[in-house]
């Protein structure tokens, strides 16, 4: 990947498209990074591959509300959220017990 600056790419804009071919190739200005170009392929190979990875959270959890469904519980994503408020501050009250009896006043 190469960087140019914003007044040699302007300069040079037909040259970086065709280096653009080759490798993505990084804008800056004032130091700072503005622009990356790349070509259209690796662009969208690249949405696709961030697609997947929403697709896969998605997904999980999806199963995580199946698997409350199927494990004869029911009820709605509202009850799964309940449930594992409940969940979280049935395992606060034990920590805060354990402690108790490690820590006794």
């Amino acid at each position: 990947m190469i960087t140019v600056t914003s007044v040699e790419a302007q300069n040079r804009f037909g040259q970086l498209l065709d280096t653009v071919q080759r490798e993505p190739v990084v804008i800056t200005r004032h130091g700072r990074t503005v622009a990356l170009m790349m070509r259209p392929e690796d662009f969208q190979a690249q949405q696709l591959g961030l697609d997947a990875a929403q697709d896969a959270a998605k997904q999980a959890g999806l199963n995580a509300i199946a698997a409350f469904r199927g494990a004869g519980r029911g009820g709605s994503v509202a009850q799964l959220l309940q449930d594992r408020q409940a969940d979280r501050e049935a395992e606060a009250r034990k920590e805060h017990v354990a402690q108790a009896r490690n820590n006794p006043a």
